[in-house]
């Protein structure tokens, strides 16, 4: 499918050379696919329900009023209740639920009283639930996969600002190159969290949850450009050095060609080699503004959100932190591995003590 040149296929055959880091790939790999249909996993609505020799598929369509099986009110219908009813009439109607029947919004209270509950498998709550009686597996799940794209948007927006500025600042230089060098010192000069508290400060009450994420990516991404920024200028002005820069000149190639076909290519190991470490900062970074208050919105699931609940409730409820804490652990410790891989499997020196 792809045609690949001879040095990336010796580079890739390193890789899986690695194990630590390609089994780890493995795994990141089979975690992102069961998370992109998460809602088939986890999930509060049914996979299928047959009423009356009708079939339907309530995950990924819009929501059944409780009318459209022969229950008597309007709002959406409760899945494990309709299959408890269908198990107590006898009937030849059934539902077919998730693995986890439980959404990470819905509070599912003993006695209508809200408390953090320890881990129960008779009522499918398999990791317990939080202190607003929400089921932490559900809450993980969707605020894993919440992690991980926030991450892998962030680092796609980082480097495409870095690329651009950086490949401009190394490859034309002079008064350029300067003025920018000057102008990213200022801006890394500005404090990150006080920029973020004031900006979620002036945000009004009645924004959208998406809104005040995208808002939330746009300030992170402004604040971490600036050091792939640098790494692009240097091997840019390391490139454009080469022979094969100044034949490309000679021969009449535009500035555009020269960047994007000759000089890009060649920087490609350090963009690579990068990449994991940056998903990884982001993580960190967004559970980090999580746990502070000044991340995702309430009540977005997610691993900050968790871990704050779950050092506030330590001697109660350590169910809480252990979840959160050993998700994040296996989350990083992948990602990082994965990096440490590449950076070898990358490495022109072809030296490391890294196994």
């Amino acid at each position: 499918m792809f045609n690949f040149n001879p040095q990336t296929q010796k580079k890739l055959a390193r890789f899986r050379k690695i194990k630590l880091g390609y089994y780890s790939f493995i795994v990141l790999g089979l975690m992102l696919s069961l998370l992109s249909v998460a809602e088939l996993l986890v999930n509060s609505r049914a996979l299928a329900v047959q009423y009356e020799g009708a079939l339907y598929f309530p995950t990924y369509t819009d929501f059944h009023p409780g009318t459209d099986f022969g229950l008597n009110y309007t709002y959406e219908t409760n899945y494990r209740d309709l299959a408890k009813h269908f198990n107590d009439t006898d009937s030849s109607n059934w539902v077919l639920m998730p693995l986890v029947p439980y959404n990470p919004y819905e509070n599912d209270a003993t006695d209508s009283i809200m408390r953090p509950e320890a881990p129960n498998a008779a009522r499918q709550h398999y990791l317990g639930t939080d202190t607003t009686s929400r089921d932490i597996l559900a809450r993980l799940v969707y605020g894993t996969r919440t992690a991980l794209l926030f991450a892998f948007a962030f680092m796609v927006s980082v480097y495409l600002i870095g690329i651009m500025i950086g490949c401009a600042m190394g490859y034309f230089g002079g008064l350029f190159d300067l003025g920018f060098q000057r102008i990213i010192e200022i801006w890394s000069n500005i404090p990150f969290l006080y920029m973020v508290i004031i900006v979620f400060s002036v945000i009004p009450a009645e924004a959208s949850i998406p809104a005040r994420i995208t808002l939330l990516l746009l300030v992170m991404v402004l604040f971490s450009w600036t050091s792939m920024t640098y790494y692009m200028r240097t091997e840019t002005y390391k490139e454009k050095s080469r022979d094969y820069v100044a034949a490309a000149r000679i021969i009449g190639a535009s500035t555009q060609r020269i960047i994007f076909t000759h000089i890009l290519p060649n920087v490609l190991s350090t963009l690579v080699t990068f990449m994991p470490f940056t998903i990884v900062s982001a993580i960190a970074a967004i559970t980090a503004l999580d746990f502070l208050g000044f991340g995702l919105p309430v009540p977005t699931p997610s691993l900050g959100e968790l871990l704050k609940q779950g050092t506030a409730n330590l001697r109660t409820a350590p169910w809480i932190v252990t979840a959160a804490f050993g998700t994040l652990v296996l989350i990083l410790s992948l990602v990082t591995f994965i990096g440490e891989a590449i950076r070898e499997s990358f490495d022109p020196k072809q030296f490391t003590l890294y196994r």
